[in-house]
């Protein structure tokens, strides 16, 4: 497994980032442990998880994945770049999430406490909180990195124009900047190509997208004339999210065309999918997910792929439709 520079950091992170959110929910202990074992073998070194997961909970399940992961990593937590995130609904209480410095440092410690540890090498803005003032946010995360309870921080699903903003201000204000972003990208979504990352290229700002199967779309497993069975467009809460992102014939139109070319390349459809997205020369690291071990393969397999330059481009032509956004239904 390759290790790469993370952004403009001195920390170097495998070119794969495993996501946990399945963790504790759509996985039980032993499953989560086992997904964890085989990523390792195969060389991937950084973890990303949340405080708010498993995906698709209830906030009564909120912090069990972060369970999960710190268990796993007694007595090897060195051996591994770990990431968590806050802002989620973590109790029935108004001030129980968001943004706000409140939340933050209780956040952060009780991360820390399911995790484990006493430090995640990177503390992330899970969603943008329209309530806290972004200054007071930006102070909040650079609190948390001057206590040593984090290595580095970032951002999760900033539009460019904010995370720009963040930027400046953290300038202005003498802070910590965010080193890094996590957006979702796939080859059907691909409008972050067009302001975010020529942004995060220019900053020197790693780029760890999520959701580069889209949601398990680009293995071709789902078909468009039977409803969802497994998976993220059956889970709890998060059904309507996925099935809203991606169920129509626009997609199913393109994945149809996608499997035939990476047939016709030789190519499993889900190594191909995860090879276009490290393809892009500002991607640090995408976040590969699973439920079940051996999903983890066609993905290990993109270390020794090298992406032909003509497919690339076949690629590129038949989604660029998800570059613009999001066409009439």
């Amino acid at each position: 497994m390759q290790h790469v520079r993370f952004g403009r950091t001195g920390l170097q992170v495998s070119k794969l980032c495993l996501g946990t959110m399945t963790f504790g929910l759509q996985c039980d202990e032993a499953a989560s442990f086992a997904i964890l074992d085989k990523a390792a073998q195969g060389g991937m070194t950084f973890i990303d998880t949340a405080d708010v997961y498993p995906l698709g909970s209830t906030p009564e399940l909120a912090g069990r994945t972060e369970e999960i992961v710190g268990k796993w990593l007694r007595g090897k937590r060195e051996q591994f770049i770990l990431a968590t995130k806050c802002s989620g609904k973590m109790g029935p209480l108004a001030w129980q999430q968001g943004t706000s410095r409140k939340h933050v440092m209780n956040a952060i410690n009780a991360s820390l406490k399911r995790l484990g540890t006493d430090y995640v090498d990177l503390y992330q803005v899970h969603h943008l909180d329209t309530n806290t003032p972004m200054d007071e946010t930006l102070e909040a995360f650079d609190a948390v990195l001057r206590s040593g309870k984090a290595r580095y921080i970032g951002c999760s699903n900033y539009q460019a124009w904010r995370l720009a903003r963040a930027m400046g201000r953290s300038e202005a204000m003498g802070l910590h900047k965010f080193v890094s972003v996590q957006p979702r990208y796939s080859l059907l979504f691909r409008q972050n190509e067009r302001e975010l990352f020529p942004l995060c290229e220019e900053e020197g700002i790693a780029v760890i997208p999520y959701n580069p199967l889209a949601a398990g779309m680009l293995t071709g497993k789902h078909k468009r004339s039977a409803a969802p069975t497994e998976g993220r467009f059956t889970l709890g809460t998060t059904a309507k999210t996925y099935t809203d992102r991606y169920w129509h014939d626009r997609e199913f139109d393109t994945v149809d065309a996608f499997v035939k070319m990476a047939k016709e390349a030789g190519v499993e459809p889900a190594t191909l999918a995860v090879a276009w997205v490290i393809a892009n020369p500002v991607i640090t690291a995408p976040i590969i997910g699973a439920s079940k071990p051996e999903q983890l393969d066609a993905s290990l397999a993109t270390a020794e792929l090298k992406l032909d330059p003509a497919l690339k481009t076949k690629l590129d032509e038949l989604t660029h439709e998800f570059r613009m956004g999001d066409a009439p239904r």
